[in-house]
């Protein structure tokens, strides 16, 4: 029994572990899907359920974790040596914080999200551009605009032109959205004749 116990603890341990790995090549899309291809379908289901793009779901990620399932701001410091707190609560694949984390499981009924699940952070991210489209009339196919309302918050949005920093890095999420799309056309309909994949 003992022995059972050990290896099913194995045998999900690295199913966990490759589940959560950082793809090799975070920049290509289509080598993103080849090694993960449940990520395409959760992708997919995103773009059908909330109309954002898949290439916008993907840069957004780009930029906040780069694919990193645990990623986290990273400490302040005190006198540059010593580590301190975060300067946020961000977490996972969206770098989404908590305040903003419950809004989305509350008002999508979705209770048992977590941050540190790929399938979730782009339900999140689909969620989240969608009420950018709502309050702030963004197209979700609108990467520079969009990446400015998630990265500022709703309330800061009509602010961002004060923010140099942030405009720099919504138009690399702009430059890398229009990379994916490119990427994607070349091979979504190899992508798409795995249909017996489930999830």
């Amino acid at each position: 029994m003992d022995f059972l116990k050990n290896k099913l603890t194995i045998l999900f341990f690295f199913l966990l572990v490759g589940c959560s790995s950082i793809p090799s090549n975070t920049s290509n899309s289509c080598s993103i899907f080849n090694e993960r291809y449940l990520w395409y379908k959760h992708t997919k289901k995103v773009e059908k359920k909330w109309g954002t793009p898949i290439y916008i779901q993907l840069a957004i990620i780009k930029m906040e974790s780069d694919f990193d399932w645990l990623a986290k701001p990273a400490r302040q410091k005190i006198f540059k040596v010593i580590p301190y707190k975060r300067p946020s609560s961000s977490f996972g694949y969206s770098q989404a914080v908590k305040g903003t984390w419950e809004q989305y499981k509350k008002e999508t009924g979705n209770k048992l999200a977590t941050r540190a699940r790929f399938k979730d952070s782009v339900d999140f991210i689909g969620w989240y551009t969608n009420k950018s489209e709502t309050i702030l009339k963004i197209s979700k196919k609108d990467a520079f605009k969009q990446y400015l309302a998630y990265h500022e918050g709703w309330g800061n949005f009509k602010h961002y032109k004060k923010n140099k920093k942030v405009i720099g890095l919504a138009k690399k999420v702009e430059k890398q959205a229009g990379v994916y799309k490119r990427q994607l056309s070349e091979c979504s309909k190899s992508l798409n004749k795995n249909k017996f994949i489930i999830f």
